[in-house]
């Protein structure tokens, strides 16, 4: 076995299609669009270079067919966090222990050499919302947009290898037509009957206010949640991320609360579009977008995901929480979707699962992101809570 800094066109073909091998007998998985994947590695559209750097190999077998890949990289923004902690990600692999690690080795000696006491695997080189984790359990489950998906052998040479659970990564859903709980309902029509208290959807003539509001609450609800350690979203990095979500935005799935005109919650989910994307084989040309066009306007999608949900802390427990997922189900039960899938919630983050199960979802799958400290002697401990 041979592995090879991927470097020219051809390398870089390999490192997208060794998946295919992989997976052909998966029916579970859905491949990635390419352009996804290699986003991530292009450093004029991926910001985590301005505070990182990546290096990625492929494995070859004596045939010099691919069997394998991994990526290894340095993220000071998530090294301040976690002093003298690496990532490792996009790791696929036949079934092999061997091969498995020795790419693991490969990620390992490369973040050595650079400093590095432990890595974190199998992540993402930027945010924690893209090709983020191994799955542990329910591999019946698609993997929605940009979300890994591993076969169970994965977590079985992880943790041969060493690497400890750091924290588990929970994903749930709900039916549209799933009634709350009666004290949401109770004290979400208690808001509606308000008129302090407004809820609506967005409407997209106005991005520009719903980008500034969603930077608002967030910055009021992450704030307090991660303390000293957060920096705040800039307007720019608001804009940014409508930028990226305006091309499949469906305005019924977005929807923020109000208290007398201030933004004081927001629950964002869109289409999920890995319903269609699972035909085009991790292809994304002309013909694949106009079929994917057409597609979206007949309505074929009836799953939606949520990506992020957020109530200002002056608001939380009284009752805004369930007025969004109240207002959610209200339009969406007029709509083809059927089913909502809430994406990952880490287990380090107890207030927001009970909050969610409170609400009427239900744990469908659960996923890990590994730790592996290279010094035996040191002390593990897991994501602290919050």
């Amino acid at each position: 076995m041979t592995l090879k800094e991927v470097k020219s066109p051809s390398d870089i073909k390999a490192f997208l299609n060794c998946v295919d091998s992989i997976y052909k007998n998966n029916k579970t998985y859905i491949r990635p669009l390419d352009k996804d994947v290699e986003r991530i590695f292009d450093k004029k559209k991926n910001k985590a270079f301005r505070h990182g750097e990546i290096c990625r190999w492929i494995l070859t077998d004596s045939k010099g067919k691919t069997i394998g890949r991994v990526a290894a990289f340095i993220n000071s923004k998530h090294s301040s966090q976690f002093p003298g902690v690496g990532g490792m990600g996009f790791f696929e692999c036949i079934e092999n222990k061997e091969a498995a690690f020795k790419l693991i080795d490969c990620a390992k000696e490369w973040l050595q050499n650079k400093g590095m006491k432990a890595m974190d695997g199998s992540i993402n080189f930027g945010e924690r919302d893209e090709f983020w984790g191994i799955t542990v359990e329910n591999y019946e489950q698609a993997p929605y947009y940009k979300q890994n998906f591993t076969p169970p052998y994965y977590k079985e040479y992880f943790e041969e290898y060493g690497f400890k659970v750091f924290f588990n990564q929970l994903v749930y859903h709900r039916k549209v037509n799933d009634k709350l709980q009666d004290k949401f309902e109770e004290r979400a029509n208690r808001l509606k009957a308000d008129p302090n208290f407004t809820v609506c959807c967005i409407d997209k003539k106005n991005l520009d206010k719903y980008t500034e509001d969603f930077r608002s609450i967030y910055n009021a609800a992450w704030g307090k949640r991660d303390g000293k350690n957060f920096k705040g979203m800039s307007s720019a990095q608001a804009k940014s991320i409508m930028k990226t979500i305006k091309p499949i935005l469906d305005e019924r799935l977005l929807h923020y609360a109000y208290y007398k005109g201030e933004p004081i919650g927001f629950f964002i989910g869109l289409p999920e579009v890995n319903q269609l994307f699972k035909l085009f084989n991790g292809k994304f040309g002309l013909l694949e977008k106009l079929r994917f066009i057409t597609l979206l306007k007949l309505g074929r999608i009836k799953t939606c995901f949520g990506t992020a949900f957020g109530v200002d802390p002056r608001f939380q427990g009284k009752g805004v929480e369930g007025l969004l997922f109240k207002n959610c189900s209200e339009v969406l039960i007029k709509s083809p979707y059927e089913d909502v899938i809430i994406t990952w919630l880490g287990d380090f983050n107890g207030k927001m699962i009970h909050i969610i199960e409170q609400l009427g979802a239900k744990q469908i799958q659960k996923m890990a992101t590994y730790r592996y400290i290279f010094d035996e002697n040191e002390t593990f401990e897991r994501h602290p809570m919050v």
